[in-house]
């Protein structure tokens, strides 16, 4: 069965992978041809049936590729990092995921960022905020915090915490060991847009007077204040705890088959609306069972995945991607997949599947 031409779920057709969409204009260009092509580009003007082929494909035509970041590999040179440079001085010390076919362009996907940003013991990275939505997800340490708009969360490994567009944030280590973190912003995203903006804060840091424990009370127990009215399309809920997202996972292990694709998964949502979290990165946590084999998948959402748990790998494309705790890969747009799990394995991700879903673009395959 083809893939429809709706936006919606299909399955994989080996077929479809071998169309092509056939080009009328292979010839050369006749020399008459060419000087009209010459006259009208002083203008400005190109004729569209010379490049249509290449920017109207007959699938995804991404230049991403698929690649796995090794936590053994990074952890020395983010510690290396920070003995070269402070976070004050870098104002966030991040080293970038870039994906190796789009080197230079600072994203993991053609619509994504991602980096592992460190904060050693004692150090601040001081307030800014911009017009770009940020997640962080914890990969390494305990005690850090950051701020959003005068609330303080304390982060812990497994833990998703957002920063809304344009809110002022800042982190902080109070504890006695680096902490280490994957940042995903929307930065490609808005920067197709022409949406940028950012300002700094004035001091190093912003004046905190809640806790993360009150904004858990309001927004985080399938309840609201009364009076909560929202100003945003993003979650009022801004720090998604591990160990709930963990207890869910485990209850709908004991309870529920696992999807032939993907296990068991959980989509993080604004508590508010039940829509995604974030307006433009959608994010997601799941566990495959021990021995689990996955059924190929593919969709048109590159998908950035971070290891919290457990060993395995993810087939795709000729590689063999084998992963363990704390490394990050990407699975990029309509490349079939498949993830196996030696032990009980858990993985946070995100893709740009809600604005996809948004522009009715968005299109999954399985078998």
């Amino acid at each position: 069965m083809a893939t429809r031409a709706a936006p919606g779920k299909t399955r994989i057709n080996a077929k479809e992978d071998k169309m092509e969409l056939l080009s009328q204009t292979d010839k050369p260009a006749s020399s008459e041809r060419q000087c009209f092509y010459e006259k009208i580009g002083g203008a400005n003007v190109t004729p569209l049936w010379e490049v249509l082929h290449g920017i109207i494909t007959a699938k995804p035509n991404t230049p991403c590729l698929p690649h796995l970041w090794k936590w053994q590999q990074m952890w020395p040179w983010l510690l290396e990092a920070g003995s070269l440079i402070t976070a004050q001085e870098a104002e966030r010390r991040v080293l970038v995921l870039e994906n190796p076919g789009l080197r230079g362009k600072t994203r993991i996907t053609h619509s994504l960022y991602a980096g592992l940003q460190l904060i050693m013991p004692g150090e601040i990275a001081p307030v800014h905020r911009h017009s770009q939505s940020a997640l962080r997800f914890i990969l390494q340490g305990q005690g850090a915090y950051t701020a959003v708009n005068g609330e303080k969360v304390t982060m812990s490994v497994g833990d998703f915490v957002i920063t809304p567009s344009w809110a002022f944030h800042d982190h902080g280590n109070t504890s006695d060991e680096p902490m280490v973190w994957l940042d995903g912003l929307d930065l490609p995203i808005v920067e197709v847009l022409d949406a940028q903006f950012m300002e700094k804060g004035q001091g190093l840091f912003q004046q905190t007077s809640q806790s993360a424990n009150t904004n858990l009370a309001r927004f985080g127990n399938t309840m609201k204040p009364v009076e909560y009215r929202a100003r945003s399309h993003t979650s009022p809920l801004f720090w998604y705890p591990y160990d709930r997202t963990r207890e869910a996972l485990e209850t709908l292990k004991a309870n529920d088959e696992p999807h032939a694709c993907w296990g068991h998964k959980l989509q993080y949502t604004n508590p508010i609306t039940g829509d995604w979290a974030i307006p433009t990165m959608g994010t997601f946590m799941q566990l495959l069972p021990a021995g689990f084999a996955g059924a190929p998948y593919r969709s048109t959402d590159s998908t950035i995945y971070a290891v919290v748990e457990g060993q395995g790998r993810c087939r795709i494309a000729d590689q063999v991607l084998e992963f363990g705790p704390k490394d990050v890969f990407v699975c990029p747009s309509w490349m079939p997949y498949r993830l196996e799990a030696d032990s009980d394995t858990v993985m946070f991700s995100y893709s740009d599947r809600p604005v996809q879903q948004a522009l009715d673009l968005w299109r999954e395959a399985m078998e």
